[in-house]
């Protein structure tokens, strides 16, 4: 009998790998790939295109739901981001949109139009969806839910080497504290706090491979495969 293809919810604080981890994990099981934190960020990028500042929610939300986000694939495994028509996959990664993705998340109107899309992406099963409140919110339901956590520290040092090779670098000791203050913001929020389900495994990949991380992950999903024949 074959396995019935699952759903896995990914999430975790900013700069534990989720992205990486999850495109590999996704492409070890033949599974569609989610990256709902672009979806955020994509919104985030066309209100700052049409010149909206964080407090003009109504104008936020509305950009939010009329302007779905979308994906393509593509050769390099990092899908392509659309919205509103364009393609914003390399503008969502500026360090500008990452300061400002966190509190326009928090947006409560735009949470539910982005929580409805990503709903509908993943109800089918044999998707990995990665990214805030998935397995808390989105996606309660999900066969298999992940909380990766790792130090500030070591978060920060993975930022700070991944904008060193974007091209766009940064002093470390600013990097750390971004860190920092987005896990305030993100796990104090009113709207879907940062946190983990009761029922997640918790992997902590602090001193841990990549593939060490995704070897865990596949072994997660292929059980519950098996569990739900």
């Amino acid at each position: 009998m074959t396995a019935r293809r699952v759903r896995l919810a990914l999430d975790g604080p900013a700069g534990t790998g989720k992205s990486t981890v999850s495109k590999r994990a996704a492409r070890e099981l033949g599974y569609t790939y989610v990256d709902t934190g672009a979806m955020y960020r994509a919104v985030t990028c066309l209100a700052v295109q049409r010149g909206l500042g964080l407090t003009e929610e109504a104008a936020i939300v509305e950009l939010a739901e009329q302007h779905p986000v979308t994906f393509q694939s593509a050769e390099t495994g990092e899908p392509r981001v659309f919205v509103a028509g364009q393609e914003v996959t390399t503008q969502i990664r500026t360090p500008e949109i990452s300061r400002l993705v966190s509190p326009l998340s928090a947006i409560r109107g735009v949470r539910t139009a982005l929580v409805r899309q990503q709903q509908a992406l993943g109800s089918a099963g044999g998707v990995v969806l990665e990214g805030r409140d998935i397995q808390t919110v989105v996606m309660p339901d999900a066969e298999v839910k992940v909380f990766l956590t790792a130090s500030a520290e070591e978060r920060a040092r993975r930022r700070f080497l991944e904008l060193q090779e974007r091209g766009t670098p940064q002093d470390y000791d600013k990097v750390l504290t971004e860190i920092c203050e987005r896990d305030d913001r993100d796990s104090s929020r009113e709207v879907a706090p940062l946190t983990a389900a009761a029922d997640a495994a918790i992997v902590d990949t602090d001193g841990l491979t990549i593939d060490q991380v995704v070897a865990q992950i596949v072994a997660l999903v292929r059980q519950a495969e098996g569990e739900a024949r």
